[in-house]
């Protein structure tokens, strides 16, 4: 459990220090450009990676659903919201949304058991779980700074 939890902080640490590359990226090439390039990149690392590790094993796919392939797809979809909306959004704002959204609909998919997932229960404490960390989200975004809110003009009034 120890090593699922240090990996799960990894790959979110590494989530959001993709995105900040991957809006400086798009700074310069574009958003479709910018995937292409994390993407492409991508493939090239873990098939290197995974022929070093795991050599023509890699290539063995057994009994695995055809649908399953989409998600390389789905990869382009969130590739691409993610530069757009850091773009829009900030990475820290855009961020949160996002691992919001991955929570809620993690939920939703496990509580439905869909996509071949084992059911797991929905409960109260779940959805409150999600609600308090929307209203973080808002809390951070309606704040503000205090330098924004003591530079705005109803501040000298």
């Amino acid at each position: 459990m120890l090593l699922g939890l240090f990996l799960a902080v990894i790959a979110g640490s590494l989530v959001s220090l993709q995105n900040i590359f991957n809006a400086k990226v798009n700074e310069r090439a574009g958003s479709w450009a910018t995937t292409t390039l994390v993407l492409g990149l991508g493939f090239a690392a873990s098939l290197a990676i995974s022929l070093m590790t795991e050599g023509l094993n890699t290539f063995r796919l057994q009994k695995m659903e055809s649908w399953y392939w989409f998600s390389g797809l789905i990869g382009v979809g969130v590739v691409i919201c993610l530069v757009k909306g850091t773009r829009l959004l900030g990475p820290t704002y855009a961020i949160s949304i996002v691992m919001t959204s991955q929570l809620g609909f993690a939920l939703l998919w496990d509580s439905l058991g869909w996509l071949g997932l084992e059911k797991v229960p929905f409960t109260f404490n779940q959805l409150l779980g999600v609600l308090v960390i929307l209203g973080g989200i808002f809390v951070f975004k309606l704040g503000g700074s205090r330098e924004t809110r003591d530079s705005s003009p109803l501040a000298s009034n």
